[in-house]
């Protein structure tokens, strides 16, 4: 099983970040965060820097449009298979880079796809 890369995570427990990274956990997906401010939700540390990772299946975005663009580069380095943008993070410029690149593109909320065991 890859891990799964979220960007955009927040301490904060009213953030969507943080119950995807928490139902993540629960169900067992190993998780890497990144987000705007170092801290931890539960055993999964946020950095704020982009660490080099290997295995990466997904990358999950919680960030809008205008900021992922500082991304692009970096999760293309990152090779994963598949790309989700929750609501409100759709992207059609990196939609369609990412499906150039043989990335599969879903456009969901991750909390509904791990809760409907369709992740």
């Amino acid at each position: 099983m890859g891990k799964t890369l979220v960007i955009g995570a927040s301490t904060k427990l009213s953030r969507y970040s943080n119950m995807a990274i928490r139902l993540l956990r629960q169900k067992g997906y190993p998780v890497v965060a990144i987000g705007l401010r170092e801290g931890q939700v539960e055993d999964v540390s946020i950095f704020t820097h982009r660490p080099v990772i290997d295995d990466i299946y997904t990358v999950t975005i919680y960030i809008n449009p205008v900021a992922q663009e500082t991304f692009y580069d970096y999760i293309f380095s990152l090779n994963p298979a598949r790309i989700i943008f929750n609501p409100g993070t759709e992207n059609r410029t990196f939609k369609k880079m990412a499906l150039e690149q043989g990335i599969e593109v879903v456009e969901n909320c991750t909390l509904v796809m791990l809760n409907q065991n369709k992740f």
